[in-house]
């Protein structure tokens, strides 16, 4: 079968969407699929290229600021060229990543009009959410993003528990027409890290909690910085190493006001190929500690190091997820929780080791691309043949 992944996020930038998309593509040529992707444009990658054996065109964009969105349709001609593409692929279905890029969108209405089965990965926020205000985004979500889905009926594949009410408080989706299938591609972490990050950084030999991920509003650190207080009590020697792209750096004020700015270390962006190492040296991850678990937090758990995120136990439908035996869960923006939390695992590391082991062994599980890129196959599968009996 042809299938045509649509996201206006892919590599090199550095999402977890990005990633997701990417991961896919490749699980479906891996499958004996032909697969184009669709994507905008991004500075230093070609504008055509075959990685893995799949097709990927990057359509000419208008990037907004961060690296993790652009939008392409609003070019002279953009709407035009994603049509075309398309037209010449003639695929089978489409799977659009995000609902709010202009790309999805415009393959969407290629879609209603050729009557090309569609799944469509929600994200219920953007990647960078300092880039439009929420009202707007809910106001276009409302008026148009819903319009045009409305007219497609889409299955629609969410992360989690969260995903999926928003899918049915916002589109009125039936609850059956929505797959839970969190995932990523986790197949890098089975190398040795080749980097020592503690030794490099002369972070010393005291408790270690990295901080992966973007710094945002959405995602601001406060709950870590104004545990920090108290886990400096317990463990003098606490260092705070903070990986990611800052865009919000209250936490930085925050952590000044409390007087523990000396052990928070601000890294900055990350190469990917390092992001191992930097889990590797951490005794704690702690990122996602404002509601949610992104790919990064996956990521540290499938690595074996101990990480706190702060989603409730049934966050992924068909997965159980038993706080301190295999997840680490604290309340949104709870520093409470989180000084407890990381408290408890420095006192007892042979607890926090057998947590560690079980979370990899969940994310293994139930998590990895290769598992949910044969269930995304499934689904894609079942429309084209429900399409082929329905148009005769």
């Amino acid at each position: 079968m042809r299938f045509a992944v649509v996201s206006g996020s892919f590599p090199p930038r550095p999402d977890g969407r990005a990633r997701r998309a990417a991961a896919l593509a490749g699980g479906y040529t891996t499958a004996g699929h032909e697969v184009l992707v669709l994507t905008a444009e991004c500075s230093g990658a070609p504008a055509e290229e075959c990685p893995g054996g799949y097709r990927v065109v990057r359509l000419p964009a208008v990037n907004a600021p961060g690296p993790c969105i652009g939008f392409t349709a609003v070019r002279a001609s953009g709407r035009h060229r994603i049509f075309r593409a398309l037209h010449e692929f003639r695929p089978d279905a489409l799977h659009l990543h995000g609902q709010f890029f202009d790309l999805s969108v415009a393959a969407g209405s290629y879609a209603r009009r050729h009557g090309v089965p569609l799944l469509l990965t929600i994200h219920p926020r953007p990647p960078n959410p300092g880039f439009l205000p929420s009202a707007v985004l809910r106001l276009l979500d409302a008026m148009l993003v819903k319009s045009v889905l409305s007219r497609t009926e889409p299955r629609y594949v969410v992360s989690d528990k969260a995903g999926r009410d928003y899918c049915v408080r916002r589109y009125l989706a039936d609850e059956r027409a929505v797959e839970c299938f969190p995932a990523f591609d986790g197949g890098w972490f089975d190398f040795a890290p080749a980097r020592n990050i503690r030794a490099e950084q002369a972070l010393g030999d005291g408790p270690l909690i990295v901080s992966m991920g973007h710094v945002s509003r959405r995602r601001d650190l406060l709950p870590l910085v104004e545990a920090l207080p108290a886990i400096l009590a317990a463990y003098p020697q606490t260092r705070v190493l903070v990986a990611g792209k800052v865009y919000h750096d209250a936490f930085a004020r925050r952590a000044e006001e409390l007087g523990v700015r000396r052990a928070v270390a601000v890294q900055g962006v990350v190469p990917r190929q390092d992001v191992p190492a930097y889990f590797a040296a951490a005794d704690i991850v702690a990122h996602d500690l404002n509601g949610g678990c992104g790919t990064a937090s996956l990521e540290a758990m499938l690595s074996g190091t101990p990480t706190i995120i702060s989603v409730p136990a049934d966050n992924y439908p068909g997965v159980e997820l038993r706080n301190g035996v295999n997840a680490l869960l604290v309340p949104p923006d709870d520093s409470g929780a989180v000084a407890a939390t990381v408290i408890g695992l420095l006192d007892d590391l042979a607890r926090a080791k057998r947590i560690a082991w079980r979370q990899r062994e969940l994310i293994r599980r139930d998590f990895t691309m290769a598992a949910v890129a044969a269930k995304h196959l499934r689904v894609l599968e079942k429309l084209v043949a429900d399409n082929t009996v329905r148009r005769g």
